[in-house]
């Protein structure tokens, strides 16, 4: 059967290849779920089975924004301890994590996904490493939702097994045994994981902390995941807190630390990695180890400013990440393009830290790079997977910037007119197109409240 094109024209493209390739008036010919063709001026004449155009007139064309780093459930308790440090703020956001069930989770995650899909985010990921005792299906609600929703999803499947009375953070009652959390973690992979080149949905292996989980958990998380051939994810150096902690319990930092249980290597990329030296960036450098770069919430819970030009120069994988929405609370992906080019001019490059060009490529390619599918994503050439965006830059937000990667980049959130997973339509028109948002926003208000009242015990 004959493939069925979309074509789109009259855009300015920022394809993010590897020549960082941009068109000032172009086109694109979707084919089915690939992209056929991207390139200056009109599209080819004489195409068949055109089933829709787009006059791209005052519209820029990038790839989907990627997101390598996100807590879908805590989009139901945002706004709570503004004005604490990291771990400060996990003791006080435990005992109420530790109350979520399966209907709070799927609202958290439809509310997460909404957000991101609606602002240009085609592919997602999810870090869910709280699993209470009989909260239900957790992971099955979240693939749903992104099922739901139509975007791409990476589902970390964290865990923790080093409770208060081991002198972790979380309470005894939220965290996993060693083995529980082992099987259900292979299980949820035997589940969901697809390997195709178009997959919908991936699984990494994911404990959650040096803080929360014990060594043979990531020692044994690592050979699981290898054993498996999935991708594994944590978080890494984002407090000086923690420094001290690894230093403390394991007498090494924590980039040595992850070394000594397997956790460097080009199948694995964590979380923050803000407190890294010139060792462990040449470390993850070498290894090919990857940083999901998260501006809003380090700067929200004062962790501190991540050397992502030192990493990128390293020439360290870097993506872009929300993080959970308890820390930053827009929840949308285009804040993390303005910060990480904003807060890395207040470190030590200062005006040369990071160009617009530099922060778009973080949300695409370097997101995709990161996840394990920059074959498939992550940039706007001919064979790769159709996820792209059409954001408008003629109204008076963007109107008088000539630079429309500039624009997007530095300018406000831009509307987007029509983004595409595979060549499905996710949002026309600054609509999501496949969920009801106003539905999702009465939902996750009710499970909001009823997890609160839960918590504190009504």
């Amino acid at each position: 059967m004959a493939a069925s094109r979309i074509v789109i024209e009259n855009c300015a493209i920022a394809t993010v290849d590897a020549q960082d390739t941009e068109y000032a008036s172009g086109h694109l010919v979707v084919a089915d779920n690939r992209i056929e063709s991207v390139g200056p001026g009109p599209a080819p004449g004489g195409l068949e089975n055109v089933v829709r155009r787009v006059d791209g007139t005052g519209h820029l064309a990038t790839p989907g924004l990627v997101n390598t780093h996100h807590h879908f459930y805590q989009w139901i308790t945002r706004g709570v301890a503004t004005d604490h440090n990291l771990f400060d703020w996990l003791v006080a956001l435990y005992p109420i994590w530790a109350r979520i069930d399966e209907p709070m989770v799927r609202a958290a995650a439809q509310g997460s996904l909404a957000m991101m899909a609606r602002g240009g985010v085609t592919t997602a990921m999810d870090h869910h490493y709280v699993h209470p005792r009989g909260a239900g299906d957790l992971s099955g609600a979240i693939i749903g939702a992104a099922s739901e929703t139509g975007v791409r999803l990476t589902l970390a499947r964290g865990s923790m097994d080093r409770g208060e009375s081991d002198g972790g953070l979380p309470p005894d009652f939220a965290v996993e045994s060693l083995d529980g959390a082992l099987a259900a973690t292979e299980e949820t992979v035997d589940k969901y994981h697809d390997t195709s080149f178009d997959a919908m949905t991936q699984i990494a292996v994911a404990p959650c902390s040096p803080f929360s989980v014990s060594t043979e958990l990531l020692r044994q998380g690592a050979e699981l995941a290898r054993r498996k051939g999935v991708r594994l994810h944590t978080h890494g150096s984002e407090t000086m807190e923690e420094e001290q902690f690894c230093k403390e319990l394991f007498g090494l930092g924590p980039t040595d630390y992850f070394a000594s249980t397997g956790w460097l290597g080009d199948d694995v990329w964590m979380a923050h990695c803000v407190h890294m030296n010139d060792a462990d960036i040449a470390a993850f450098a070498r290894t090919g180890t990857g940083v999901a770069h998260c501006p809003s919430s380090n700067a929200r819970l004062a962790a501190g400013i991540a050397r992502v030009p030192d990493m990128l120069k390293a020439g360290v994988p870097v993506g872009l990440g929300v993080d959970g929405t308890a820390s930053n609370e827009s929840g949308e992906l285009h804040t993390e393009l303005r910060n990480a080019l904003l807060i890395n001019r207040l470190g030590a490059h200062r005006e040369h830290a990071l160009t617009a060009r530099q922060a778009l490529r973080l949300g695409t390619y370097g997101g995709a790079r990161v996840l394990g599918r920059a074959e498939q994503l992550g940039s706007l050439e001919a064979g790769k997977l159709a996820d792209l965006v059409l954001w408008r830059m003629d109204t008076l937000a963007h109107a008088s910037i000539a630079d429309p990667v500039a624009a997007l980049v530095l300018g406000a959130a831009a509307p987007v007119t029509l983004s595409l997973v595979g060549g499905r339509t996710v949002v026309e028109d600054n609509r999501l197109t496949t969920v009801d948002e106003d539905a999702i926003a009465r939902a996750t208000r009710a499970e909001a409240r009823r997890l609160a009242r839960i918590a504190a015990g009504d």
